[in-house]
């Protein structure tokens, strides 16, 4: 693999998102009998509608739309990726991979690489640090696909409200670009101030806590099945649970000391940053978090209020939100920060060019 320091220049060459079509209020959910009303979830997540997959959909066709459209961004051909990585918290199935199904779903190359990666919440800037790591060092590789996908609805509990009024489902991807010869790209640092690309990743987990309640898949089902004379015991399904307020005291310090060591990193100060582009968990979460770094609240980008928290895909939808919507332009410094169940962080700092 190469070495940080030997890098070639890798960009974002097209960002690309997919919300399913059906917009769940928080009317609807309360309807249900969910002993809460439209005005508390507004009040204290900043959540007034989410997505959800029909029954028919998967992760991977959340994945295989979000991907194409940031292939018709980055005006890349399927035949062009080298390389997928996606992360998920709720893959099609345990195996083969999401990515593989993503893969057939493009019609991509039969030597083209596929993996997930699942590490929650924080998933997707993993993948982003894997897939530009693997496609520096691959000699012919040239474009990668980052996807985050989720289907979170199917793993809460309908009757838990802790859980039921926060998550949504969507996919968000990028298409990294290693250029060779061309050096005025995005960098994975601020590339312009002589820091090397891998620098600006900060990732990190407080394993003692992955057996807590504080938020991850619990409740889980096992199905016992026979294979030949023997019986194999299998988890094949459960519900995601969540402690609130532990995930709060835990969140709102993760996202800051993210932030904060990501631009440590790139050797950058905290307010230089346009815009930071963190895990939807929580709108009253994010805000805190924002103004103990001190930064005005519109360099915050959020779309949870219209999307809810869907888990790895929330930083790649809202980067191409922020994307489309002209918030980034040419010389941006901007922080991706995940934060989530493990518990884990990631982050990192990226400089953006048209």
């Amino acid at each position: 693999m190469t070495s940080f320091d030997t890098w070639p220049p890798i960009s974002i060459a097209g960002t690309g998102s997919y919300l399913p079509e059906r917009v769940v209020t928080n009317e609807e959910l309360v309807a249900t009998g969910l002993e809460t009303t439209p005005e508390w979830i507004v009040e204290h997540t900043g959540i007034r509608t989410r997505h959800w997959a029909t029954d028919e959909q998967r992760t991977s066709d959340l994945a295989i739309e979000a991907a194409r459209r940031a292939l018709g961004a980055a005006q890349v051909h399927p035949d062009e990726i080298d390389l997928i990585v996606v992360a998920t918290t709720t893959p099609d199935q345990p195996m083969p991979s999401t990515a593989a199904a993503v893969h057939a779903g493009l019609g991509l190359r039969t030597d083209a690489g596929a993996l997930d990666v699942n590490a929650a919440c924080s998933g997707f800037v993993y993948a982003l640090h894997a897939g530009a790591s693997m496609l520096a060092g691959g000699e012919t590789w040239t474009n990668a696909l980052v996807i985050g996908a989720e289907v979170c609805s199917r793993a809460t509990d309908p009757t838990d409200r802790t859980t039921r009024i926060f998550f949504g489902d969507g996919a968000g991807a990028v298409v990294l670009r290693k250029d060779l010869e061309v050096a005025d790209v995005i960098a994975m640092a601020a590339a312009d101030a002589g820091l090397d690309p891998g620098a600006a990743f900060n990732e990190g987990i407080d394993g003692g806590t992955h057996e807590d309640d504080t938020a991850g898949l619990r409740s889980v089902t096992y199905t016992t099945i026979d294979v030949g004379s023997e019986s194999l015991t299998m988890a094949t399904g459960g519900f995601f649970t969540m402690d609130g307020p532990a995930a709060k005291r835990f969140a709102i310090p993760a996202l800051v000391e993210g932030v904060r060591s990501a631009c440590r990193d790139a050797l950058l100060d905290v307010d230089e940053l346009a815009l930071v582009i963190p895990h939807q968990s929580n709108r009253r979460m994010l805000e805190a978090a924002i103004d103990e770094l001190g930064l005005p609240e519109g360099r915050l980008a959020t779309t949870i209020d219209r999307f809810g928290n869907t888990a790895a895909a929330s930083i790649p939808i809202t980067l191409d939100a922020a994307v489309r919507d002209g918030r980034v332009s040419s010389g941006d410094l901007l922080c991706l920060v995940g934060y989530g169940a493990g518990l884990q962080t990631a982050s990192c700092v990226l400089r953006w060019s048209d």
